[in-house]
């Protein structure tokens, strides 16, 4: 890992949230390619069941198995979970009660779906609990030597691609609930210990959003409540951030009037059509640009005064593929989410 610090010292969990639309999955797959960068090892957790992780990096379904996706820049290793409660389920039983056999039983008869459909927090229970575990998991040692609890973590990170912000706050203080449920035995250990990660300095919560109205206050909504739960509230991710097409001048005048003299003397200096249809459709589109801008800056300027980590993300023309993940991933580097 390269030695630069990084926004995100000692943050192991990263849980990427946002409104739908922002572009929240696209987002996690670069800040996983980002952390993993010079050299590291990070997990993209994905919990929605979309297979979207698998259509960015350009890869099959991806299956209930940590699986390598891309190298990230500078070298470092991108790996990828989908999380299916289903086999979640199957994992829990054998861990806690060695009964996957039963489990596997349940499952032929529906049993399992049913119930996860019946509670679904039971379905966040699992799908929090695999992404914990895989970020405490540590590199197996001989058990015959000392010091098993000190051996290196498998990754440098892990990073979530969590349900949308209106749901983030429940989604991650589920096994709060479990815990409160269950006094005692193997399902309170287990809700306990995933709320001790969860809570701990090496978990935070980060909101994917855009500068228009809607995604601003569901994000700030969200921190509202995320902090509120005792959780921690990582950065604001902007994404789809577009570049002024005119210089600040201009700008700051459009929304107001357009000098049409002074508009059809620069078309005609550079060669191009003045006709007067001409001119009035790029006035009505310079005013448009510049209204849109200035509404644009209302929104950053209320993200900001959240008082949080921020970065800004360029909007991109083409489809978004590997290529335009390392294009966000460089981004995040150069503003300090990763090192």
């Amino acid at each position: 890992m390269s030695a630069r610090d990084s926004d995100w010292d000692g943050v192991r969990l990263h849980v990427v949230t946002g409104k739908g639309g922002t572009g929240k999955t696209t987002l996690a797959a670069s800040l996983a390619l980002a952390l993993a960068s010079g050299g590291g090892k990070v997990l993209l957790v994905e919990v929605e069941g979309r297979q979207g992780i698998a259509r960015l990096f350009d890869c099959p379904p991806l299956p209930y198995e940590e699986r390598r996706v891309a190298v990230a820049p500078d070298g470092g290793d991108v790996h990828a979970l989908a999380v299916d409660p289903e086999a979640a389920l199957l994992e829990y039983l054998e861990m806690f009660y060695s009964a996957r056999r039963a489990g596997q039983a349940l499952t032929r008869f529906g049993v399992v779906d049913f119930a996860t459909t019946i509670a679904p927090g039971m379905r966040d229970v699992l799908l929090t609990g695999k992404a914990t575990e895989a970020a405490r998991r540590r590199v197996r040692r001989d058990r015959t030597r000392r010091g098993e609890d000190n051996a290196p973590f498998v990754y440098d990170a892990v990073v979530i691609d969590a349900p949308p912000t209106g749901r983030i706050a429940q989604f991650l203080n589920v096994n709060a609930e479990i815990a409160g449920l269950a006094k005692v035995g193997p399902i309170r250990n287990h809700a306990d210990r995933v709320m001790e990660v969860i809570r701990s300095p090496e978990t935070t919560v980060h909101f994917a959003t855009v500068l228009e109205e809607m995604p601003v206050q569901e994000c700030l909504d969200g921190i509202d409540e995320v902090r509120g739960a005792g959780l921690n509230v990582g950065s604001i991710m902007i994404n789809m951030v577009q570049s002024p097409l005119l210089d600040a001048d201009l700008l700051a005048a459009a929304p107001s009037e357009v000098d049409v003299e002074q508009l059809t003397r620069g078309l005609k200096a550079a060669g191009l059509d003045a006709t007067e249809s001409t001119v009035t459709q790029l006035s009505a589109e310079l005013v448009e640009h510049a209204r849109r801008l200035s509404v644009e800056e209302g929104m950053r300027k209320r993200l900001l005064a959240a008082d949080r980590p921020h970065y800004e993300l360029p909007s991109l023309t083409d489809d978004m593929d590997l290529a335009a993940l390392y294009h966000l991933a460089g981004a995040l580097r150069d503003q300090g989410a990763a090192a």
